[in-house]
This record gives structure tokens, sequence and C-alpha cells, in this order.
């Protein structure tokens, strides 16, 4: 299953972007969760983003990679730094190989938690980034992909 819910502007999509730089870390433990924070502060840095979408993406990314480590026992995650006319981005792209999710609708849902937590993570993620897609197959795991420009 696969569930797209793009923000940008049509005219982001006429130039593809260029990854500039590509980096990947292991999330396995609490450690590697505050290493994501800081490397994906980083690369928002890099970018160009300003410190209100700094905090949105290392926000995101942090929701996702905790759902990766808690729910799909473990992943890597893959930062990239994008250009495009007009702007910069970043691109989050989560992997795990756990158990997927059954209801990708309804785990987007504000309150919907498998966990003890407040159940706004994975929508949470998706409402703070421009691009956000999810694919996911009941056992073999799942794979979140999210972008955030500097303009859209």
């Amino acid at each position: 299953m696969t569930l797209s819910d793009e923000h940008a502007t049509p005219a982001a999509h006429s130039a593809g972007p260029r990854v500039t730089v590509q980096r990947h870390f292991e999330v396995r433990s609490d450690d590697d969760l505050l290493t994501v924070r800081h490397a994906v502060r980083t690369a928002t840095v890099e970018c160009g983003f300003g410190l209100i979408d700094q905090t949105r993406v290392v926000t995101a990314a942090s929701e996702l990679a905790r759902n990766a480590y808690v729910h799909g026992q473990g992943g890597t995650l893959t930062v990239e730094l994008l250009t495009r006319p007009g702007g910069s981005g970043i691109r989050l792209v989560i992997q795990d190989e756990g158990p997927g999710i059954a209801d990708v609708a309804t785990a987007l849902q504000d309150g919907f938690t498998t966990g003890g937590g407040l159940g706004h993570g994975l929508g949470g993620a998706r409402r703070l980034m421009d691009e956000f897609q999810v694919d996911t197959r009941p056992g073999a795991g799942t794979t979140v992909t999210a972008v955030r420009w500097t303009l859209r």
C-alpha cells in the first residue's frame, strides 16, 4: 500500500530535484535517535532553512526514526540534500523491516496509537513536511519518504 501526500506546487516537479549530499544512519538504539536529531539539524542548516523550518524537519525526522525504532525493530534513515530551481530542500527516507502498517489512513489520524504515545507521530510528521509518502506492506516493512523545501 502506498499513501502519497504532496503539498509542493506543480512547478516544483517540472525540473526534478538534484541530490547534492546523501548520508545514511542506522536507527537501532536510543543513542541512534539522538544522532539522527543532530545530523538532521546539521543538514537543515546546510540547506539554508531558518530556525522554525529546522525545528519542523528535526521534529519530523525524530518522529519517523522513533517509529522505525519502536514499531519497525530498527531501520535506516537516509538524509538527502536537494537542489532545484528556486531553492533547496531535504529528503528523509526512513526504512524498516518491521510488521508494516495495516491501515495507513488510520495510522495518520491524530490520536491513533499502537503504543503508549499520544498518537501524533506519523500524522504530525506529515503536517511538518511539504511532501510525504508511506510505502508499506504487512509483514514487509515500511518506507516513509518526506521532503521539505526552503521555498515552495
